[in-house]
């Protein structure tokens, strides 16, 4: 394997390198403001499941670029809480990615860093673990949610989560 100069490693991360890196990856990314603090972040989407790649830590003096990022999927909870152990149960099982329920939202979340430098290989690994977890989570959801609900799903018949 052929050594890597420290030059060719990635120190921060900008709004564009961030939808550049998506792109090269294969997503569609769109720039969004948020609300009256003008937030700006990109959005994207894996198999239907719209995300978030949120900003983290802006270095000073170095004007939009930041040493992480987020990402960040939401989907809303209607019809009533969500037990704390279908929660507790994800999270126990997986790795990187954290599951929590916040203001009826039931969110998943990973945080990526850049600190010290990484090589582009470091973070595609890290789109595609986060993919990995977004696609594992409908999975997951589709299985427990009927249980919750005391339903079993028939043959070939997938139910759609209720938190979509």
């Amino acid at each position: 394997m052929a050594e890597r100069k420290a030059t060719d490693l990635i120190y921060a991360v900008t709004l564009d390198s961030l939808r550049a890196h998506l792109q090269e990856s294969g997503y569609r990314v769109e720039t969004v403001a948020s609300g009256a603090t003008n937030n700006v972040f990109l959005r994207s989407a894996t198999g239907g499941m719209t995300f978030d790649v949120r900003p983290g830590n802006l270095l000073a003096g170095e004007g939009g670029r930041y040493a992480d990022f987020s990402f960040l999927a939401l989907l809303a909870i209607k019809g009533g809480d969500l037990p704390s152990n279908l929660v507790n149960n994800w999270n126990n099982q997986r790795r990187f990615g954290r599951l929590h329920v916040d203001q009826g939202f039931l969110m998943l979340d990973m945080d990526v860093s850049v600190a010290g430098g990484v090589g582009a290989d470091c973070l595609r690994a890290q789109t595609v673990i986060w993919d990995q977890l977004l696609q594992g989570l409908i999975a997951y959801l589709r299985v427990e949610l009927p249980r919750l609900a005391g339903t079993t799903p028939t043959s070939g018949e997938i139910p759609a989560p209720a938190v979509l």
